[in-house]
């Protein structure tokens, strides 16, 4: 079985106070058949490859800066055909410049929650359905025979039909199972799939490969959680002797070094590596993406121009050197195109506690920095969780004086930084450091008392070091 306006352009952001980087070269530590891949399959010279990167790079960081400052009115954000970030408000002063539009990212999220909801618990007449920022609505595909129960199925869900933009398509997806070849893995006796990424203790995959329970070879391990549908995520505990590395085949004799799991902006380029098909790229559609399979709707999904084909399912989808997602499934081949759909990965890895593993091989080391801070603690966090320094507990300040913090976390990754007071009945934030970055650092000038710092991985995964000096 297979699956696989006029908004704001960048000169916008720059006044707005969001930060761009150049666009002349690839990213630190980008690869050469990361290039020549893209070179291959978007047609594009190896100049262009590499600035279409480095763009990509710097837009989707904006993208994340201004959906943390513009929260409510922010509409959302995309790269479009030329390369260019756009960006959507509710609310002109939020951003000049920015085309204003009726409903936030996160209204649409909300719409979208509908659909997923109506889709547990009724039949499911559409192939899919997405949010997409660019037309500021909720687009659902459907065959052209099933149009009318699609839009059925979308007033049954309490979404206003104003909100939603049909299409139709002749897309079938279904599962990406099969024989596969080359970095792969065995279930059970019978089914093959491919290896996502490398994470503490094994490495994470697509939930329909295999159930919890179920066993593993080549490498030999055990699937300790498994979600699908609805979800389709897995990961699997390999057994002594199986070493998990921060690598990606990328099928032309080598590998791709995993530097992180920064989330990359739709319209962005994008890799995907798998063991029937190696390693072809395209762009990013969409995010937040549901498609109905034969065996139920599965949400939250990257919707990418990548193709794949039976067997690829679980693989690796990269962004530069950034992990994305693991391969979920889809409709066409690798001969003619397709689209497939991805499951993101930093949901795993909060799903599960896991932790990426980077760099190429082994739990990385902590990240050095913060040398002259009075002590250090170490630590590592799955996207979207938190600690509380030091060693989860707090520290007594019995005079006034400067709180100085300074965390580095991961490469590529968004890490923020809050220092906490107790005030008597409970933990109030008094400084915070929460740029688009994984290096944060604050100064406080407090009374003496209890203090506490709450590291947060807001997104990306990895190890931190976090650097504490106190009066």
């Amino acid at each position: 079985m297979s699956r696989l306006l006029r908004p704001f352009v960048v000169a916008a952001a720059l006044a707005a106070g969001v930060a761009t980087a150049p666009a002349s070269a690839a990213p630190a530590g980008q690869d050469a058949e990361i290039l020549s891949a893209i070179q291959r399959d978007l047609g594009l010279s190896a100049d262009q490859a590499r600035a279409r990167l480095a763009a990509d790079s710097a837009s989707s960081i904006q993208a994340g800066d201004l959906r943390k400052r513009l929260a409510d009115r922010f509409g959302g954000a995309w790269i479009d055909a030329a390369g260019t970030l756009r960006v959507a408000v509710t609310d002109a002063a939020a951003l000049p410049g920015a085309r204003v539009v009726a409903r936030s990212e996160r209204e649409l999220d909300a719409l979208k929650s509908k659909l997923d909801g109506r889709a547990a618990s009724a039949p499911v007449p559409a192939v899919g359905w997405y949010v997409d920022v660019a037309t500021n609505s909720v687009v659902v595909k459907s065959h052209p025979a099933k149009l009318a129960a699609a839009r059925a199925f979308v007033a049954a869900s309490g979404v206003p039909a104003a909100a939603v933009r049909h299409v139709t398509t002749d897309e079938s997806p279904r599962p990406l199972i099969d024989v596969i070849g080359g970095n792969a893995y065995n279930i059970g006796s019978g089914s093959r799939c491919s290896v996502g990424f490398s994470v503490n203790g094994g490495f994470v995959t697509a939930g329909h490969c295999g159930s919890t329970g179920a066993t593993t070879s080549n490498p030999s391990g055990t699937f300790r959680g498994s979600s699908f549908p609805g979800n389709d995520y897995a990961w699997v505990q390999v057994a002594a002797g199986n070493t998990p590395r921060g690598l990606v085949n990328n099928y032309s004799g080598g590998t791709v070094s995993v530097a992180g799991s920064q989330d990359a902006a739709v319209g962005a380029t994008v890799c995907r590596s798998g063991s029937t098909t190696g390693w072809h790229c395209g762009r990013i559609q969409a995010r937040n993406s549901s498609v109905t399979y034969p065996q139920g709707t599965v949400t939250g999904l990257i919707q990418t121009t990548v193709c794949a084909e039976p067997g690829d399912s679980g693989g690796s989808l990269l962004a530069g050197n950034q992990a994305q997602g693991v391969t979920s499934g889809g409709s066409g081949n690798c001969s003619s195109g397709g689209t497939t759909y991805f499951q993101p990965v930093n949901e795993i890895l909060q799903a599960y506690g896991l932790t990426l593993i980077t760099g190429g091989g082994g739990d990385p080391n902590p990240p050095t920095g913060c040398s002259s801070s009075e002590a250090t603690f170490n630590g590592s966090l799955a996207a979207g969780g938190q600690a509380y320094q030091p060693n989860g507990s707090y520290y007594q300040s019995t005079v006034s004086g400067a709180h100085v913090g300074c965390l580095v976390g991961p490469t590529g990754a968004d890490y923020d930084l809050y220092l906490q007071k107790w005030n008597g009945s409970s933990w109030a934030v008094v400084a915070k450091a929460d740029s688009p970055s994984a290096t944060e650092s604050l100064t406080y000038n407090g009374t003496p008392g209890y203090y506490r710092y709450r590291v947060h991985a807001y997104s990306g995964s990895g190890s931190y070091t976090l650097g504490i000096t106190n009066p």
